[in-house]
């Protein structure tokens, strides 16, 4: 059975066993690069559209591919939490 689950602003497509799947991707030329064509329809079950940035990171099990930055994430949390701490002063600097 197929699931789409959201975890911390990223998604993933989950399978249980028995019905696996693989998607086959083909590696094209894109001027002097290399690029990937996604298809439509793993691009709507992500929720990306052409231009969103992707992130491939090293699991474990091999590569994720995940429009999700945990490296973004972690800033904003710093700068959610430091917006708390400073919200009059901030309130004061923005009147």
């Amino acid at each position: 059975m197929k699931q789409l689950t959201k975890a911390r602003g990223r998604y993933n497509i989950n399978y249980n066993m028995k019905g696996t799947k693989m998607i086959s991707l083909k590696i094209r030329a894109v001027g002097s690069s290399a690029g990937v064509i996604l298809p439509r329809d793993l691009l709507n079950r992500l929720h990306l559209q052409e231009g969103d940035e992707l992130f491939l990171v090293e699991t474990p099990n091999g590569y994720e591919l995940t429009p999700y930055n945990a490296e973004f994430a972690e800033q904003m949390k710093a700068a959610e939490k430091g917006m708390r701490r400073y919200r009059n002063t901030l309130r004061e600097l923005a009147q």
